[in-house]
């Protein structure tokens, strides 16, 4: 079954602590900060995800780019986040697919969970994304652990051994 988040950009970036802050600073590093993360979340959970940014009150034809493997989207003039997301939850969600909306907007949790798709608050979205970042760094520091100690693919007890022997321990 393929997995897709739908993420309601500016409702997140307005929860996160670290993502509110940089926002009062400079929105465009704070919209690309949320974008990397996302990127993390996809390529750990291996989702699709799509970034919507509201641009309705911005004249224009509204915008869509990839930028690390997250489709971003920015709605076109005069076209809210949740509106655009209410639209894709239709075009996205059927039996092959479980789609998902982080958002901590009520009326836009109770619309997705009426319409088939599965909720997450802004709160779910930022736990599980610490999760995974504390997870990469643990793969990273485990991969990188496992090729410090051998260009031979050994048993991990083996392997942890021979390190001991090597550390002049017994």
């Amino acid at each position: 079954m393929k997995d897709i988040l739908l993420v309601d950009g500016y409702n997140i970036i307005g929860d996160w602590p670290e993502l509110k802050e940089l926002r009062d600073k400079n929105l465009e590093e704070a919209r690309d900060r949320l974008v990397q993360k996302m990127a993390e979340y996809r390529a750990y959970k291996g989702w699709d995800i799509k970034v919507i940014f509201d641009a309705h009150m911005v004249e224009g034809a509204g915008r869509l780019y990839q930028k690390y493997l997250v489709d971003v989207i920015f709605t076109k003039e005069n076209e809210t986040a949740d509106e655009r997301i209410e639209k894709l939850v239709g075009q996205l969600k059927n039996v092959e697919t479980r789609v998902y909306v982080a958002t901590s907007d009520y009326a836009e949790q109770s619309f997705t969970f009426g319409s088939g798709a599965l909720r997450k608050s802004a709160r779910e979205l930022r736990v599980e994304m610490e999760m995974v970042e504390q997870n990469i760094s643990r793969d990273v520091t485990e991969q990188a652990r496992q090729e410090h100690m051998s260009n031979f693919p050994l048993p991990r007890e083996i392997a942890e051994i021979f390190e001991k022997w090597r550390r002049g321990g017994r």
